[in-house]
């Protein structure tokens, strides 16, 4: 794939560094754009809100796109398989949705995809061909990151980033998010140090612009923000459950570091939705509107830059995007509503996604 058209290496090095002289911008939130004006926006439309992705000084669209396709066999039966890995990637039916879905996210303002499967990868930058100065791109191969027990030196990740961009056609990404375990903790002193050395050499080598990690272990996310200054941006549960710690929470650490945040499972992994959230779904008008409500709880803490739901549909894309120009506050019928689904989402949480219950107090 094409990299951005007349931006070479040295030229987003020197955007990198002018971005980081941004830091004294306003602390995120709806404000946070004001200072930047409209043309500095990658991909603007004025009914999105964008956050500033905290020290890299990106303003990111206030939703964006997760890597993920869950259901997508629902909508596009022709691609096959089932969850996120199941696609055929050679199908036309399955490259025109994903190229549909990129371009309804570039048309309503959103301007984000994290990608975090050699799959996703893959199926964004083919997506992204020919266009790619209209969307940042997060980048992870977790299959070949830190939950794989042999690339847990820095010149294993590095072998790994360099393969992931020779493959999909990049020159670089504009933040790799190493995936680590879930619960990182487990990860010993030194195998975290090779990491952050990867993303300080990537830095360095022009191969990613911004760096950071995903995690699901609140104590040590902030441990690690709070030691390594290479740390930009976290991939992190947050979903409507989801409420800031009184004290010690992992926010602080975040706002004191300035460190940018992307929340995933915002729809609980699709417990949230009473009709299954798929295009067939028996609850279509019921499912988009506890989508938005989701989203616009989400949005009310303003250290979450953005959630990144995944998207099967240009529908679902539509709905997400309205959610921002909805009033931000949930009124008490609204909050009543949207607590009871996600007491219905708690309820039937799969067996493999009961650890999201440890994300309501963060």
């Amino acid at each position: 794939m094409a990299d951005q058209p007349g931006i070479g290496r040295r030229e987003f090095l020197g955007q990198g560094a002018a971005a980081l002289g941004a830091a004294g911008l306003a602390a995120r939130g709806v404000g946070a754009a004001d200072a930047v004006p409209p043309e500095k926006i990658l991909n603007y439309n004025k009914d999105m809100e964008y956050r500033r992705l905290g020290k890299t000084g990106l303003m990111v669209s206030a939703v964006c796109m997760g890597g993920h396709w869950k259901k997508l066999d629902e909508a596009v039966p022709a691609a096959k398989g089932k969850g996120i890995f199941g696609a055929d990637f050679n199908n036309a039916e399955f490259q025109k949705n994903r190229h549909e879905v990129v371009s309804k996210c570039m048309e309503v303002g959103i301007n984000y995809i994290d990608a975090c499967t050699y799959e996703e990868v893959r199926a964004y930058s083919k997506a992204l061909e020919g266009r790619r100065d209209k969307m940042y791109l997060g980048f992870s191969w977790y299959q070949n990151e830190m939950r794989n027990g042999k690339y847990r030196t820095t010149e294993a990740l590095l072998k790994n980033l360099d393969e992931g961009l020779k493959q999909c056609g990049l020159e670089y990404v504009d933040l790799w998010r190493v995936t680590m375990n879930e619960k990182s903790s487990q990860h010993t002193e030194a195998e975290v140090e090779q990491m952050m050395k990867a993303l300080e050499a990537a830095k360095k080598a022009g191969k990613a612009r911004f760096t950071g990690f995903s995690s699901h272990d609140r104590p040590h996310i902030k441990l690690m923000i709070e030691t390594y200054p290479v740390v930009d941006a976290v991939v992190t549960p947050y979903t409507a459950k989801s409420k800031e710690l009184p004290t010690d929470s992992l926010f602080e650490a975040v706002t004191k570091h300035d460190v940018g945040v992307f929340g995933i499972k915002p729809f609980a992994s699709g417990s949230l939705f009473k009709g299954g959230g798929s295009p067939q779904g028996k609850e279509p008008e019921e499912d988009d509107k506890r989508a938005r409500l989701a989203i616009r709880y989400i949005l009310c803490n303003l250290a979450v830059t953005a959630p990144i739901p995944g998207l099967i549909t240009t529908h679902q894309v539509e709905n997400v995007a309205l959610a921002i120009r909805e009033r931000r506050e949930l009124d008490k019928k609204e909050q009543g509503h949207l607590q009871r689904a996600m007491d219905e989402a708690w309820a039937k949480l799969p067996d493999d996604y009961q650890w999201l219950k440890q994300w309501e107090w963060v």
